[in-house]
Protein backbone atom coordinates (compact mmCIF):
# COMPACT_ATOMS: atom_id res chain seq x y z
CA UNK A 1 0.00 0.00 0.00
CA UNK A 2 1.37 3.38 -0.99
CA UNK A 3 1.59 6.25 1.44
CA UNK A 4 0.15 9.63 0.50
CA UNK A 5 1.23 12.82 2.22
CA UNK A 6 -0.40 16.21 2.57
CA UNK A 7 1.83 19.23 3.18
CA UNK A 8 -0.34 21.93 4.76
CA UNK A 9 1.00 25.46 5.17
CA UNK A 10 -0.44 28.50 6.89
CA UNK A 11 -1.10 30.16 10.22
CA UNK A 12 -3.74 27.59 11.17
CA UNK A 13 -2.12 24.49 9.65
CA UNK A 14 -2.40 22.48 12.87
CA UNK A 15 -6.14 23.07 13.25
CA UNK A 16 -6.74 22.37 9.56
CA UNK A 17 -4.72 19.16 9.81
CA UNK A 18 -6.79 17.94 12.73
CA UNK A 19 -9.96 18.73 10.79
CA UNK A 20 -8.68 16.76 7.77
CA UNK A 21 -8.09 13.70 9.95
CA UNK A 22 -11.62 14.00 11.37
CA UNK A 23 -12.99 12.93 7.99
CA UNK A 24 -14.16 9.41 8.91
CA UNK A 25 -12.92 7.78 5.70
CA UNK A 26 -9.32 8.95 6.17
CA UNK A 27 -6.80 7.56 8.62
CA UNK A 28 -3.28 8.78 9.20
CA UNK A 29 -0.81 10.61 11.40
CA UNK A 30 0.69 14.08 11.28
CA UNK A 31 3.60 16.07 12.61
CA UNK A 32 4.45 19.76 12.71
CA UNK A 33 7.23 21.10 10.53
CA UNK A 34 9.62 23.72 11.90
CA UNK A 35 8.00 24.13 15.29
CA UNK A 36 10.05 25.75 18.04
CA UNK A 37 9.18 26.45 21.66
CA UNK A 38 8.54 30.12 20.94
CA UNK A 39 6.79 29.72 17.62
CA UNK A 40 3.74 27.76 16.54
CA UNK A 41 4.01 25.39 13.61
CA UNK A 42 3.09 27.06 10.35
CA UNK A 43 3.20 23.80 8.42
CA UNK A 44 2.35 20.16 8.95
CA UNK A 45 2.93 16.90 7.12
CA UNK A 46 0.09 14.37 7.16
CA UNK A 47 0.75 10.76 6.21
CA UNK A 48 -2.46 9.12 4.99
CA UNK A 49 -2.18 5.40 5.49
CA UNK A 50 -5.67 4.34 4.58
CA UNK A 51 -8.94 5.43 3.09
CA UNK A 52 -12.32 3.75 3.31
CA UNK A 53 -14.80 4.10 0.48
CA UNK A 54 -14.66 5.39 -3.04
CA UNK A 55 -11.93 7.81 -4.02
CA UNK A 56 -14.34 10.21 -5.76
CA UNK A 57 -16.40 10.65 -2.58
CA UNK A 58 -13.28 11.17 -0.48
CA UNK A 59 -11.81 13.55 -3.06
CA UNK A 60 -15.02 15.60 -2.82
CA UNK A 61 -14.66 15.76 0.97
CA UNK A 62 -11.00 16.78 0.68
CA UNK A 63 -11.89 19.50 -1.84
CA UNK A 64 -14.65 20.78 0.47
CA UNK A 65 -12.24 20.74 3.45
CA UNK A 66 -9.65 22.66 1.44
CA UNK A 67 -12.10 25.29 0.22
CA UNK A 68 -13.43 25.92 3.73
CA UNK A 69 -9.94 26.35 5.21
CA UNK A 70 -8.57 28.35 2.29
CA UNK A 71 -11.45 30.82 2.58
CA UNK A 72 -10.99 31.11 6.33
CA UNK A 73 -13.18 28.67 8.26
CA UNK A 74 -14.28 30.34 11.50
CA UNK A 75 -11.62 33.01 11.00
CA UNK A 76 -8.85 30.40 10.62
CA UNK A 77 -6.99 30.00 7.36
CA UNK A 78 -4.37 28.00 5.50
CA UNK A 79 -2.18 29.18 2.64
CA UNK A 80 -1.27 26.11 0.62
CA UNK A 81 -1.83 22.35 0.48
CA UNK A 82 0.16 19.94 -1.65
CA UNK A 83 -0.68 16.25 -1.95
CA UNK A 84 2.37 14.05 -2.51
CA UNK A 85 1.29 10.77 -4.06
CA UNK A 86 2.90 7.54 -5.10
CA UNK A 87 6.19 8.03 -6.89
CA UNK A 88 6.52 11.57 -5.55
CA UNK A 89 3.81 13.01 -7.82
CA UNK A 90 2.69 16.37 -6.42
CA UNK A 91 -0.70 18.03 -6.70
CA UNK A 92 -1.31 21.58 -5.53
CA UNK A 93 -4.90 21.75 -4.30
CA UNK A 94 -5.33 25.34 -5.51
CA UNK A 95 -7.34 24.85 -8.70
CA UNK A 96 -7.33 21.04 -8.50
CA UNK A 97 -10.51 19.25 -9.48
CA UNK A 98 -12.15 16.36 -7.67
CA UNK A 99 -10.92 14.13 -10.49
CA UNK A 100 -7.33 15.34 -10.02
CA UNK A 101 -7.49 14.56 -6.30
CA UNK A 102 -9.10 11.17 -6.95
CA UNK A 103 -6.27 10.15 -9.30
CA UNK A 104 -3.70 10.84 -6.58
CA UNK A 105 -5.77 8.96 -3.99
CA UNK A 106 -5.92 5.90 -6.26
CA UNK A 107 -2.27 5.32 -5.38
CA UNK A 108 -3.16 4.45 -1.78
CA UNK A 109 -5.24 1.42 -2.68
Amino acid sequence: MANIQFAIEGQDAVEATKALLEIPEISGDWQPVGETQRELALATIVAIVGIVGGTIAIAEQIRKWYNEWKKGKSGKKIDKVVIIGAGGKRLLLEGATVEDISKVLEGIR
